[in-house]
């Protein structure tokens, strides 16, 4: 599930899977694949320090009202928006013990993207890091240094409610990887829980 993460710039948005069977994150109305997110992450982490550095990001960047009620969706009471489109076709489980972030995610890839396609367009957002003031933006939410590696840690972990058996995808042991090997000092100080 989501959870709130400070950002400078809009106070307090949610980032995080929305559903244990696909690999697609959030941040607030920008919808995005995990295994894109590393790779921009560890894009960011391969520039050293001097000055701002961008990567681009493959983006879905919903109208507020197109984007649905997750809680209503999880509890099978609402299924609006693309949310809910996504949680009639792949619905919370029963068994509260199978509630765990999948590491297959990324297989229902294609199924997402058209799931997605009536509401939003593909498009890039920038992400931009600056390591100078320690902020990174990421279409247009700005985060600091320390909100940047909460972001980082919350992919690591799996979200709540983490990854199932602890089974990280490949893409996410490389991210971390190559974020703890970084000299961005955006970096510094990221390690695993």
């Amino acid at each position: 599930m989501p959870l709130a993460f400070h950002s400078l710039s809009h106070g307090e948005v949610a980032f995080g899977f929305f559903n244990i069977d696909t690999d697609m994150l959030l941040l607030d109305v920008h919808f995005f694949f995990a295994d894109d997110f590393s790779a921009a992450v560890s894009g960011l982490a391969s520039f050293e320090a001097d000055g701002p550095a961008r990567v681009n990001l493959d983006a879905y960047t919903l109208d507020r009202g197109r984007v649905g009620n997750l809680m209503g969706a999880i509890h099978g009471i609402e299924f609006t928006g693309f949310i809910g489109d996504v949680y009639k076709r792949f619905p919370f489980p029963a068994e509260e013990e199978k509630f765990r972030q999948q590491p297959e995610g990324f297989k229902t890839r294609r199924v997402i993207e058209e799931m997605v396609k009536p509401y939003a367009g593909k498009r890039t957002i920038p992400i931009v890091s600056d390591d100078r003031r320690l902020t990174v933006n990421i279409g247009g939410y700005l985060f600091d240094g320390a909100g940047f590696q909460d972001l980082i840690l919350y992919v690591w972990r799996g979200g709540y409610p983490r990854w199932r058996d602890g089974l990280r995808p490949a893409y996410v042991m490389e991210m971390m990887q190559t974020a703890e090997h970084s000299r961005n000092p955006l970096f510094q100080g990221l390690k695993r829980p």
